[in-house]
């Protein structure tokens, strides 16, 4: 039985990665959001509530975990933050595997990974797509999020692997510098030529 080509698309801050998934599915490509999961997991009635309970207490409450409670148990604590990754990535595993048996049919699936090359997920895909756009319309965009500093972005890229690496080992870009519907014509290209690999594997 062949498995569907799996596609890792991921993205730096303020690229546009949401975007261009949305634009994968309405091209009928099912999307493997991990966050979306993992939101879900630690939302109200959460599957991971009582494990999280149980490691942290007072971190969860009844609309779910208390982002700024667990937040203040982890942060700079690096065993307190590989405890909640120990209890969080297996289950987002779990619910990958589940996603790929229910779309084992579909000639082409996208894993939506923010960290696909901070955590190291790249091998574990058949292709990678890199969402990219100039770093000044980066930084407008980033910028205008509610609550969002200069200190904080430049955090959040310090964190992250340059735009630059990750277009040079990508299989694929998408540059959402453009219009959207140019951005869209990209990705349906794209879908069209990851159909015929995955059918010539």
């Amino acid at each position: 039985m062949m498995r569907p080509l799996i596609v890792g698309l991921t993205g730096s801050i303020g690229m546009g990665k949401s975007t261009v998934a949305a634009m994968f599915q309405a091209a009928g490509v099912p999307v493997f959001d991990a966050d979306a999961e993992v939101r879900a997991m630690q939302g109200p009635s959460g599957e991971l509530l009582p494990e999280i309970e149980a490691a942290f207490p007072g971190s969860t409450g009844t609309d779910g975990v208390l982002r700024d409670a667990l937040g203040a148990k982890v942060f700079g604590d690096k065993e307190a933050l590989a405890r909640l990754e120990s209890i969080v990535h297996p289950a987002v595993a779990r619910k990958r595997e589940a996603f790929l048996i229910e779309h084992s049919g579909a000639p082409v699936v996208v894993f939506d990974i923010p960290l696909l090359f901070e955590k190291g997920g790249a091998e574990a895909v058949d292709r990678v797509v890199v969402v990219s756009a100039p770093a000044e319309a980066q930084r407008t965009r980033v910028l205008a999020r509610p609550g969002m500093t200069e200190e904080k972005f430049a955090h959040i890229l310090s964190l992250q692997v340059p735009d630059a690496e990750k277009r040079e080992q990508a299989d694929h870009v998408i540059d959402t510098g453009t219009s959207l519907q140019r951005t869209e014509e990209a990705v349906i290209a794209l879908v069209a030529r990851l159909r015929e690999a995955a059918a010539a594997r």
